[in-house]
Parts: C-alpha cells; structure tokens; sequence
C-alpha cells in the first residue's frame, strides 16, 4: 500500500496546464450525431437485433444474477468489487431498447433506471453501491453512457437524470481535489491498485458524459464540468504519452523486456485498448489541441497494424501481444472498438475511422456470437478449429475454455458488456453536417427520422444488403430541401449516386470520401453503388493472407460436431442449477470434422455470388436469410484451391505459425476449400498460408 496523503494537487495545475479554463464552447464534433431512437434498423440489420433481443442481452435482467440480483438493484450480487455488471448492462440495453422501440426492453431499462434513481442516489450526490464502503469512480462512467442516451430518446428521464449527474459531478469534484479519490486513492488516502488500475485507464469515457453535459445541459456548471475533465486527465493514465512513436511497443509483447510489459500494461489490456483508441479525440474537444488528432490517427493506425485482427478488433488475451493468429480478442474488446471508431469518425472526420467501426460491426463482433445471440466466447480467435477446452491455454491470461462459446467461459464482463455493439453502431449510422446536411456515415440498412437546422423534416430510408452486397437503395421525404451525404468506403475505388430525377446531379469530394446531392423538398430516390472488387486480400505475417469482399472477411471453413450443456459458473467451473437460466442458454464444445492445416493458392480464389442479389434497375434488393450470421445462412462464399501442410501446435492446443513459404509442402492431393463470411464461422480459418499449387 502506498499512502497518498504526501501527495497534492499543485495549486497551478488548472492555470499551468493547456487545457481550457473557461467556459467557451467544447471543440465542435465534424459530424452531429442524432438522438438515439430517430435512427432504427431494416433488414438483415433489424433481424440481427431483434435475434440479439430475444437472445442474452434481452434476458439477463430476468435471470442473471449479477444483473437480476445485482447490488445496484434489490440483491448483493457481483462479480467483483468494481460494481460493474448492472452499468455495462444499461450501457447496451438502452441503445438495444430504442434502436428496436422495443417495449419489453425498454421496461426493463425504465423499471431499473427507476429503481436507482429512488434507492441508489446518496444525499450527498453519490450514485450507487460502494466497494467495501469506499467509492469507486468507474462503474458510473458505463451508467452515464447509458443515461446520456435515455435522456436523448426520452425527455421524461431529462430532469431526475440530468440533476443527478450534476449532483454526482459536484461530489466529484471534491473527491478528485482531495488528491484523486475514487480515481487513484480511497477516501482514507490508501493506494488500491488493483481497482483504481481500470478507472485511470479509462477516464476518458467518463469525459464523453461531461462533455454531454456541457454540451446540452450544462446549467451553469461549466467551470466545474471543464475542471472535472482536467482532474480526470491528470490523474488518469494518458493515453496521447503512449501514442508517440519511441514510446509505442510495436514490437511482440513477448519479445520485449517485462519490466516494459509491467510498465506499460495499462495501456496494452485489450479492453483499455479498445476504449482509449477514442481518448485522444475526447481529451482534443475541451484542449483545443489539434496536433491531437495525429495522435488519433496514429493510435489506430499502429494498433491495427501491430496488434490488430484481420476481423477489425484487436488482439488482446487479455494483454496485447503481436498478430500470431492464435492470439485472441475479447468480446468486450470488440465492442469498445465499435464505439471508439464510430465516436472518432464523429468527431474527426476521417473517414477511415468509419471502416474501421464497419469492419468490427460486420465480423469480430458477429464472429464472437453464436447464431442465436445466447452465447458468446470470451477469446475469438483469427484460427479456431476447435472451440474446446484447451489441453493448455495459449493466452496471456484466459483459462483453458475462453475461446468456447457459452454464458460466462470467462470473466463474466463480456456477458454484460456484449450488448451495446450492433445498437450503438445503429445509432451512429446517421450524422448531420451543419445546417442543411444529412450524411449516412455508417453504411447500413437503416431508417432515420430526424429535424435538421434549417428545420426541414427529413426521413431517409435505406434498404440495402450491404456489405454483402454492393448497392444502397434510399427513399426520402423532405419538407424542404436539403443536402445528402453519402460516404465511399477506402477501399472502395469508386462509387455513383444516382436519382430518379435525372435533373438531380451528385459531386464526390476527395477529400473528405463523400458523395453530396442536393434534394428538394418531397419525395426522392436515389441508388447508391459502390465499386467493390469481388476479392481482395491482405497479406498476414508470416506468408499468410486474409481475404475479404468487400468490408466482409470471410474464413474457410471448418466442419463441425457440436455438443452442448447447460451453463457453468465461471468462478467454479461447475453447472448452475438446471433452473438458473432459460434453456436456450448453453455452453458448447465443438470439434472439428475436417482438416484445418491447410495452404491456400489465392490465384484461384473465386467469388460466388448470392442469388438474391437484386436485378439491374431494381428499386430494392434481394431477400437474405436471417439471421445472416446464422452458421449456414449466408448464400455466398469463395472457392480456393488448396492442400494439406505440415503445421505444428502452439503449446499442444491450438494452431501455431505455419511452417515458412520455403518450407510449405502439399501432404495429399489439392482440393477445393469453401471460405464462409467471418462472423457465419464458428469454426474458421482466418489467415491462409499461401502456397503455389500451378
């Protein structure tokens, strides 16, 4: 323990420091978001949602204990002292709820928030349990991310929600000049490193309410909402040190000294990760320091190309290490780099922050779930043949069945926290540029209703198979007119926008990756399409490749024997009683009933269209299965040829690297491998050594 009380707040850090200290406006947003509930889901989209709705997420308030009989409710119950599992679930239920107008769900968000509101608010402003009779910041930076978004959806929550933050914020304040309580100290000035540790790697998740606060509700309080950022940054780990180049450990975590590991180990958790990807935009909007969006740019960048997934996450079990694709990624990881993209591309700009939230939304997160939404794995990882437990674990630090699907195969915070993905995503699919401008920035089937400045009325529906496929169809209705924004994807050599009114005319802007129209008021038309090659793949380490069409990767394929039990309790490893859970929640094993150790020849690789793709001057697409990462529901896939190598185990238990190019040798006979989309694969091969069958 180390005793903090030596230590003070320099009574010239708000004046020394760069950041603001008056109460100017924050640093625009490029893009304005719009309120959760205007924007909704179509087609294979909604179906997704609606699978995930009647799956876990929309049950966990009826029957998991660390939700149903949680401390923040009427019961004791978590799963560690961070009072976490209750606010990671409101974070996601509420997107879920809204996204879906969803009556069920959003009773149980009502009834919960409700509840808190009445029985968890302190007099002296404090939300919530305590840990051991001492306060925690943390647990109330995910509940606050999930009242921002009530209150934006629905006024009625605006006052008793919006008093308590500020009434919470105010008891903040004095915490954190009382040398950084609840951030880096407990009230009697006692180090507690363990669960301090979290808060000080996220801190700028709280900002994100602050700011929401001094954005739209500030009620006078902006000095003190601006010192709270400032307090929060100075105690928290700062995430634009680590971003710099001779600082950034590119390198293999288990190539580098441990004494760097230990040193930097809050900046390389995979969680942490996930969400400080975002910091350096959050800290940018109250500095005004712009040489911080470099720094954005820079911390994606390097993480994707170092530690990052084919699948748009990043690899992390539970540590960042390299890219050997037997390393895994967290569940939760995936869904906080959702998040953080689609927060960056809002308040940046740059377009490739929104390729970087599609290619999660659209493979890791999707690759982590079962079909059904009612079990996930903790640890995907890019080459899982076998979803087993382990004769030895190959991660940093996840147990031997982190990478079967189940209930809770590991820590149980992805149980809770998997929710907000796909919903959050949806809620940032529609942005606005100014007065007049409406952009569809995250390309999706998707509905919005939403007021622009100039105040035209505008309702914009989108019905596409995208990413599957390569045409967006819009109808829009307008009170007056307006300009369309449309974005290209990166990797997307072109791109047209066409209307039905030949007189309306489209211009691409270079610059900032987007298609505008201008559209009168009333009823318009318009088809987007996009220039996608039909294949397109990556190199990987160590001569190997992944494959994509697209925004979507695909893997080959891996027969399977699937069997499955009731749930087990992740702290005892024993079943739950048969009653704990509805009977759609399993744990599985599934091993494989094919070979995996195959090298791919990618000069035959071949794209197989779905039959459902629409027909040339069609005003819609095609139908597809649902829920299209259903195992076996996609209608298109890829051919390779491919044969059988020599391919050793890491540890025993899981595919290792290859053997080297010069080494590959064709064991049997070629023959022709089926490549599926990424998140339809349970079981998957996702980077291909290569190999010259010809």
């Amino acid at each position: 323990m180390v005793n903090l009380r030596t230590l003070s707040l320099a009574s010239s850090l708000v004046l020394q420091c760069s950041e603001a200290s008056t109460s100017k406006p924050l640093v625009p947003f490029a893009y304005q978001d719009i309120p959760l509930g205007s924007i909704s889901p179509n087609g294979w989209l909604r179906a997704e949602m609606e699978t995930e709705a009647a799956g876990l997420a929309g049950h966990l308030y009826d029957f998991y204990e660390f939700v149903h009989k949680s401390s923040w409710l009427n019961g004791t119950e978590e799963y560690s002292g961070l009072n976490e599992a209750y606010p990671y679930w409101i974070n996601g239920l509420v997107p879920l709820a809204y996204g879906l107008d969803n009556q069920r769900l959003k009773d149980q968000v009502h009834a919960s928030t409700e509840y808190v509101l009445q029985h968890k608010v302190a007099p002296d402003g404090w939300i919530g349990p305590e840990k051991g009779g001492y306060r925690l910041l943390w647990a109330r930076t995910l509940l606050f991310l999930g009242w921002t978004n009530l209150v934006d959806a629905n006024a009625t929550w605006e006052e008793p929600i919006v008093t308590a933050m500020h009434n919470f914020n105010k008891l903040m304040n004095t915490m954190l000049k009382d040398n950084g309580t609840g951030i880096v100290q407990q009230a009697d000035g006692v180090l507690d490193a363990g669960y301090y540790f979290w808060f000080r790697s996220r801190t700028q998740d709280m900002m994100v309410s602050l700011q929401w606060l001094y954005d739209k509700h500030p009620m006078g309080q902006e000095a003190m909402l601006l010192e709270n950022m400032q307090l929060l940054h100075h105690y928290g780990y700062k995430w634009e040190n680590y971003f710099k180049w001779g600082t950034y450990i590119y390198q293999d975590l288990y190539t580098v000294p441990n004494r760097l590991t230990n040193e930097y180990f809050q900046f390389l958790h995979g969680v942490n990760v996930g969400e400080g990807l975002k910091a350096a935009a959050v800290i940018r909007r109250y500095t005004y320091n712009d040489s911080l969006i470099q720094t954005a740019i820079d911390g994606v960048n390097w993480t994707m190309k170092y530690h990052g997934a084919a699948s748009g996450t990043v690899l992390a079990d539970e540590r960042e290490d390299g890219v050997n694709p037997y390393y895994g990624s967290e569940t939760c990881t995936a869904v906080e780099v959702i998040f953080s993209q689609a927060y960056n591309y809002r308040a940046l700009g740059n377009g490739f922050f929104a390729d970087g939230a599609e290619l999660a939304a659209y493979n890791a997160l999707p690759g982590a779930m079962t079909g059904d939404w009612w079990a996930h794995v903790y640890m995907s990882q890019p080459n899982q043949p076998y979803s087993k437990n382990l004769s030895e674990t190959p991660f940093y630090d996840v147990n031997t069945v982190g990478q079967t699907f189940g209930l809770e195969p590991n820590y149980p915070c992805c149980t809770v926290n998997h929710p907000q993905g796909l919903p959050k995503f949806t809620q940032s699919a529609y942005l606005t540029l100014g007065d007049a401008g409406l952009l569809h920035a995250l390309l999706s089937p998707t509905t919005v209703t939403t007021t622009l400045g100039n105040g035209a009325k505008v309702t914009v529906e989108c019905n596409t198979n995208y990413p599957f496929d390569d045409d967006l169809y819009y109808t829009v209705s307008s009170t007056a007119s307006f300009d369309f924004y449309v974005r290209q994807p990166g990797w997307s050599p072109g791109s047209t926008l066409t209307a039905s009114d030949a007189s309306t005319s489209s211009s691409f802007d270079a610059a900032t990756g987007l298609t505008k129209t201008s559209l009168p008021a009333g009823k318009s038309t318009l088809k987007y399409s996009i220039t996608t090659p039909n294949i397109r793949t990556e190199p990987r380490a160590n001569d190997t490749i992944s494959v994509f069409r697209g925004q979507v990767l695909y893997a080959a394929h891996i027969g399977s024997e699937v069997t499955s039990t009731g749930p087990h309790n992740y702290y005892t490893q024993e079943l739950y009683p048969a009653d704990y859970a509805p009977p759609q929640s399993r744990d599985y094993v599934m091993l494989n009933t094919t070979e995996w150790n195959m090298a791919v020849d990618p000069s035959t690789l071949v794209y197989h269209a779905a039959n459902a793709s629409a027909a040339d001057g069609a005003s819609a697409p095609g139908s597809l299965p649902t829920p299209i990462f259903a195992p076996g529901n996609p209608p298109f896939y890829m051919t390779v040829q491919a044969c059988l190598i020599d391919w050793p185990l890491f540890l025993g238990s899981t595919p290792g690297w290859p053997i080297p190019l010069s080494e590959r040798k064709c064991l049997g006979d070629t023959f022709e491998a089926k490549l599926v989309p990424y998140g339809s694969a349970e079981l998957r091969m996702t980077e291909l050594p290569t190999i010259s069958l010809k």
